[in-house]
């Protein structure tokens, strides 16, 4: 079916008021941007509950509005996705209480500083280097979210859907800077809980008989099952999963990758920045809220299921479900408005890394002085990279979607920053408690654990296959990642690769001590 054809003028209308007034916001807000530090760190005057909501906008954006919906209503999906919730609140406490103090004991840019203020240049420069290797490859799917729910309602070909997001990412960013970028997603959080609250509500109000239909049909599918000692089919997530190795990842995502630790370098003061880390967990209420959406829409899609009559696109794509049920059963004008926040929310996702990837790279070349020129100058190539790292990750976004089949964009993210998330978090503890470490020993952890987590996930495999470089039998024997039906799969979670990495970094390092003078 042509589902843009039910996208209306006025849900068009809509989406281009959003978009004007979301921008005109970012727009008055931004202050003043005369230096790097108001461009990069909103002149650390920030209120912590903007970067609160923002931490919250940038984690939940498109991937959980859309692809947890479709992780649920797909064949062995369920409530097991939550468990993430447990290692997510602690790593945020320790980020909060710990990482923080120590962030803050000087004037700082990112995690990166401190770790060759700590060890030396040459752990900056490779802190930096991973970083962007994981905002390369975690982000980008952040952007192919997002040009799913586009190509739903327009005839574009889906990287000119791609393009469009990648150039208002750019925009926004070189308009205000982290300024920008925080209040920005503060609409998005604002208009995500709305939409999910009203999409629920109306979701339920069309079952005969609302709430115990959908607790009837999903239970019956065991859509609610919430801790499993066994792999989880859907995502793969189980409860030791949980409990000893998602904290390691979150850790790392909210401690020492610059995307989220950026916004904790905007705030005030330690204690602000403390608050902002903590009260973010609300984020895991907006998850549980799109899990109860995707059970919803199952119990919804249920007569069409037993009839034959479900849309094809849904067996392409279970990302596609959710866009799908707005376009095709909400009333003109709130479907645009909903959509118009999918756009945004990966529009404020893009822009902050795209400000975290120009202020990282830099860093790697900038000097310390404060000359007016060079205060001039450093802003100039600050915004010179956002558009480099704008064309950067589009283009990315454009290969990955070639690449990921028909892997739910939830597993997708989560593999992709499974390379970086390790070594980054085992190179900050290096700084933190062994900082008598050499940056080659550090080098050497991460090429080891990339190629760990190269082995277990099937992404270099797909890879090699699509250039036809291998064929299927050797990769097959090559990676031992097989099932029944001979397609690529790990036989080992690569989230085990979040604990392992970081102490195989952490230890590979050990091994390389700073001589004595």
């Amino acid at each position: 079916m042509d589902f843009h054809n039910y996208f209306t003028t006025i849900d068009w209308l809509v989406v281009a008021a959003y978009l004007a007034a979301t921008t005109w916001v970012g727009h008055i807000l931004k202050g003043k941007q005369s230096t790097i530090k108001d461009f990069f760190l909103g002149g650390r005057s920030l209120p912590w509950l903007a970067v609160s909501g923002s931490i919250i906008a940038t984690e939940i954006s498109g991937v959980t509005f859309i692809g947890v919906p479709g992780m649920v209503y797909a064949a062995g999906g369920d409530f097991t996705y939550l468990q993430w919730g447990i290692g997510s609140i602690i790593a945020r406490i320790i980020v909060g209480v710990f990482f923080v103090r120590v962030f803050y004991e000087r004037e700082i840019y990112s995690p990166y500083d401190y770790m060759g203020n700590r060890v030396g240049v040459g752990a900056k420069r490779l802190a930096t280097l991973i970083f962007q290797i994981g905002g390369i490859l975690g982000q980008s799917v952040r952007v192919l979210v997002a040009a799913l729910a586009l190509k739903v309602v327009t005839p574009l070909a889906f990287h000119e859907c791609i393009w469009i997001i990648g150039l208002f990412a750019v925009g926004w960013t070189l308009m205000g800077g982290m300024r920008t970028v925080i209040w920005t997603d503060v609409m998005q959080f604002f208009l995500f809980v709305g939409a999910g609250l009203f999409s629920f509500i109306w979701i339920l109000s069309s079952l005969d008989q609302g709430w115990a239909s959908m607790i009837e049909i999903s239970g019956d599918a065991g859509k609610f099952n919430l801790f499993n000692l066994t792999r989880d089919p859907a995502v793969g997530f189980t409860l030791w999963v949980a409990i000893l190795a998602v904290p390691f990842q979150n850790l790392s995502a909210f401690g020492v990758d610059q995307l989220n630790a950026q916004r904790m370098f905007c705030c005030r003061d330690a204690k602000d920045a403390k608050k902002a880390m903590i009260t973010s967990s609300a984020a895991l209420l907006l998850t549980t809220l799109m899990l109860f959406v995707g059970a919803a829409l199952f119990a919804y899609y249920e007569e069409m299921r037993l009839n034959g009559t479900e849309p094809q696109i849904f067996s392409k794509d279970s990302n596609y479900i959710f866009p799908v049920w707005i376009v095709t059963e909400l009333p003109v004008g709130l479907r645009g408005l909903i959509l118009a926040g999918i756009f945004a929310a990966a529009i404020s996702s893009l822009d902050s890394i795209l400000a975290a990837l120009s202020q990282t790279t830099l860093s790697l070349f900038r000097k310390e002085n404060e000359n007016k020129d060079s205060i001039s100058r450093d802003l100039y190539y600050s915004r010179v990279l956002v558009l480099l790292w704008g064309i950067a990750l589009s283009a990315f976004a454009i290969e990955l979607d070639s690449l990921r089949g028909k892997v739910n964009v939830v597993v997708l993210a989560f593999g992709m920053v499974s390379y970086t998330t390790g070594p980054m978090l085992g190179m900050f503890l290096a700084a933190l408690f062994t900082p008598k470490v050499q940056a080659k020993g550090l080098a050497l952890g991460f090429f080891l654990s990339f190629c760990v987590v190269a082995y277990i996930r099937p992404d270099i495999y797909q890879i090699l296959l699509n250039f036809e470089l291998i064929t299927k039998n050797q990769a097959i024997s090559w990676s031992a990642l097989s099932n029944k039906n001979g397609n690529l799969s790990a036989t080992i979670h690569s989230a085990w690769a979040w604990p392992f990495t970081v102490f195989l970094t952490w230890g590979t390092a050990l091994l390389f001590p700073k001589r004595k003078k």
